[in-house]
């Protein structure tokens, strides 16, 4: 399935690859390379565990006239292949797959804009690779994640709704997801089109494997505090929604205690996972993305 991108916002190059058991991935890129400033460290985009590199257009727009941006689809996500098996998901896996993806597309060295699952990814390069850290985002996510929201986002990505129309799948996400500040129906309908595609039998189905609910999210996590803790050599924001069920104020408080460097961008009300691209979070998110490295 082939993502579009509307009209408003650039369609991203899309760059195929192979892991290193051969599995077909893919990425997107977006990079003016005409007014781009050559040098400059490129963003490197991490979605979430349900979600995919599309969800970084807008961010993309915002910054590919500056330097190049790139977000991966991982494992059955997206554009990259599902796997025969379902236990290729997990994560020692994945983490395996985006420092091979580093490599072959030539991010040596990057920001590195993590959502959710994406973050912890961020957390492990930073322990296995930290060189290749220039700064790093981590959109509601820490080294504790809390039981209630991973109960919640397991019985989220198992679920085919396998819904009839894209305004259907706007009103299930206004009616499943927890506040997100997004304000009118037509915001809705764009995260939908970014988190459901339409298959052969017409119906809108997944952007993901929803076998990989029980391998990711199967098990009780352990904590990520040393992984946090590698990230202490380079600039960190933490944007956190404080309606969020997966991290909680207390861990925020701890993340704060530890690096206490770290920008904290807090969203009242918003839960998890906020959306880069609402208008005031963006303003801080960029400001930050400009002058945290060049």
């Amino acid at each position: 399935m082939t993502v579009t991108a509307p009209s408003a916002l650039p369609a991203p190059r899309c760059i195929r690859f192979s892991a290193r058991d051969g599995l077909p991935l893919s990425a997107a890129e977006w990079w003016d390379q005409a007014g781009a400033a050559h040098g400059r460290t490129p963003l490197l985009c991490l979605p979430g565990i349900c979600r995919t590199a599309m969800d970084y257009q807008a961010l993309a727009a915002r910054h590919m006239g500056e330097r190049r941006v790139v977000a991966l689809d991982y494992p059955g996500h997206g554009e990259s292949a599902r796997a025969d098996d379902p236990a290729r998901y997990a994560p020692e896996n994945i983490i395996h797959d985006v420092l091979d993806a580093m490599a072959a597309l030539h991010v040596h060295r990057a920001v590195v804009v993590g959502t959710s699952f994406g973050g912890l990814m961020a957390m492990a390069i930073a322990a296995a690779r930290p060189a290749a850290l220039a700064a790093v985002v981590l959109n509601d996510i820490g080294p504790r994640i809390e039981a209630e929201g991973r109960e919640f986002i397991r019985d989220f990505v198992a679920r085919d709704p396998a819904l009839a129309t894209l305004d259907d799948a706007a009103d299930y996400l206004r009616r499943t997801l927890p506040p997100l500040g997004i304000a009118d129906t037509a915001g809705w309908r764009r995260l939908a089109e970014l988190t459901y595609a339409r298959g052969g039998d017409g119906r809108w189905h997944p952007r993901w494997d929803t076998r990989l609910a029980e391998v990711i999210l199967g098990t009780d996590p352990p904590e990520f505090w040393p992984y946090f803790g590698a990230l202490a050599h380079v600039p960190l924001l933490l944007v956190w929604g404080q309606a969020s069920q997966i991290l909680s104020a207390s861990t925020v408080q701890r993340m704060r205690q530890m690096h206490p460097d770290m920008a904290l961008l807090s969203l009242p009300g918003v839960g998890h996972v906020p959306i880069l691209d609402e208008p005031d979070t963006a303003a801080q998110l960029d400001a930050f993305l400009r002058t945290a490295v060049p």
